[in-house]
This record gives C-alpha cells, structure tokens and sequence, in this order.
C-alpha cells in the first residue's frame, strides 16, 4: 500500500498495519489482502463482486476487518457482502470505506452488507465512512445494510461519517426474532453542499425482541439532510427512535419518524429534536478561554462523541 492507502486505512478501520486474525482489504476494486482463521472463513464470491464470511458456532471473543479504500480518481464499484453468523457466538466485525479523489471523475462506493446472526449470539459492527481529495471529483458512498437476526441474538451497529462524502444514501432494514435486541447508533456530520439520507426500517415480528435507532448529525454550510426511521410492532416487543440534530449556517435537516404497532402489546417511541447550538453554552466555553469557533467545534466534538 502507498501513503494515501494506509492514511485511509487509518481513518476508517482504525489501522497502522495488518490486523491480526480475519482480515479482507479490498483496494481500488481488488483484492489486496485476505487472512482467515479457524472459526471465520472468507469466501470470493463467483456470480458478483463480494465476499461471504462465515462463522461458526460457538466462536467468541474475535474480530475481523473488511475495509474498501479507493484511491483511483474517477472509480465506481458495487459489492455485496453476506456475514453468516452461527449459534452462540460473539465477534466484533471492522468495516468502512474510504475515498481519496485527486481528480475530476466521480469516485463511487456501493455496498450491501447483508447479516444473517444465529441464536443467542452477539455481534458488534463498527462502520466508517471518510472521504479526502484535492481535485473536483465527487465522493459517493451508498452503504444499505439488511439484518435478519435469530433468537435471543444481539447485534450493535455503530456507524459514523463525518468527512468528504459528497453525497450518501444509508439504508438499513432489519427483522427480529423471539428476544432479539438491535441497537443503531448514527452519526454524521455534512458541510459545504453535501447531502446525506438516512433511512430505517425494523421489524419487530417476534415476541419480547426490541431495538433502539439513535441518529446524532451536524449539517452545517449549506448541506442538506434528511433522516426517515420506521419502525413496525408486530408482536409484544418495545421499540424507540431518536432524531437529534444541530442545524448551522444555511444548512438544512428534515426527520421524519414513524412507528406502527401492529400488537396490542407493542410498546413504541419516537423522538425527534433540530436546533442551533444553545447561546448559553457557547457563552460558558468562551468565558474559560475559547473563541467561539473553538467553543464551537468542542460543542459538536462532544456531540457526535
């Protein structure tokens, strides 16, 4: 790998060399690395570009990362990987892609991550979205994650982009087994002319399953976002969705929550909150020394932590 391939590597699977244990790095549309251990395997699909990671039962207490760097000015690509996750398991998995665009053609990441999780196991996904360049090319990044979790499974997604995406569409959709638990946890930041839309969708269909989605942005400039969470009680279950968003410059934030309960035993909240940053608090960090971009920029750090 060059210096741009390892700072993004960097940047979003937290990386200063190969990790130890299963690892896939895909580099500008190729394979560039691949390890496999004895309980997670990694397979090349042969009908699309993409790979099936396969865990099996009982494997605890390992990780693996599938980081996509692009470095090549004016590339596209879609890739599907499906992450078949056994009976009573608990592993952590690293993903996120990263763009650096010199040039002036449009550098484009799909993926589709599809996560079958099988009973009473626990999966922790962490996803990162960055993006550098000093050209006039366009970074875009369509992330869709599907989820099908078993009984008594536990899964938390942790996703985060707070830099150099011009454009993102992020769709996660879920379905929920007897006793299942999913936790989505958002955050993302915009600035310039950027756009970025959110869009959820969880259904509860088994008995005493629950979810929490949480979505924290910063849309500032002259960006655009626009978040949608729709969350389906099919059965006795619990489910909440939150919406907190501050709105600078000219930039604007639309949410649109909607729950539906479709059992008597449903129980269902959503909340939804876009506002400037308080006067008073920024007043407080300037009395202790800061300017106010400084105060500023603490105030969102502390935000999107």
């Amino acid at each position: 790998m060059d210096e741009i391939q390892k700072n993004l590597l960097e940047a979003v699977a937290g990386l200063h060399e190969i990790p130890v244990g299963a690892y896939n790095i895909r580099s500008n549309g190729e394979l560039a690395g691949r390890s496999t251990t004895d309980n997670i395997d990694i397979v090349t699909k042969t009908d699309k570009q993409g790979i099936d990671i396969y865990v099996k039962d009982g494997t605890r207490n390992e990780s693996m990362h599938i980081p996509v760097l692009l470095s090549q000015s004016g590339l596209e690509e879609m890739v599907y990987n499906d992450f078949h996750i056994g009976s009573n398991c608990d592993v952590t998995i690293v993903a996120g892609c990263g763009i650096h665009n010199s040039g002036d053609g449009t550098s484009r990441h799909d993926g589709i991550h599809s996560f079958f999780v099988g009973e009473n196991s626990k999966v922790k996904y962490v996803e990162k979205h960055y993006g550098q360049g000093d050209g006039n090319g366009e970074n875009i990044m369509n992330p869709t994650t599907v989820v099908e979790l078993g009984r008594d499974s536990y899964m938390e997604m942790d996703t985060v982009q707070i830099k150099g995406v011009d454009s993102t569409k992020r769709k996660t959709t879920a379905k929920l087994d007897d006793g299942a638990k999913l936790i989505i946890k958002e955050k993302i930041m915009t600035h310039g002319k950027q756009t970025a839309e959110t869009n959820f969708e969880v259904d509860m269909n088994g008995e005493n399953c629950s979810t929490d989605v949480i979505s924290r942005s910063v849309a500032r400039d002259d960006s655009h976002q626009i978040f949608y969470s729709k969350i389906n009680g099919n059965n006795k279950c619990a489910g909440h969705t939150e919406c907190d968003a501050i709105i600078m410059d000219g930039a604007s934030v639309s949410a649109i929550p909607e729950i539906t309960a479709k059992h008597i035993d449903a129980s269902l909240i959503h909340e939804a909150a876009i506002g400037k940053i308080a006067g008073e608090q920024l007043i407080k960090l300037m009395t202790l020394g800061l300017t106010e971009s400084e105060a500023e920029e603490q105030i969102i750090s502390g935000f999107l932590k």
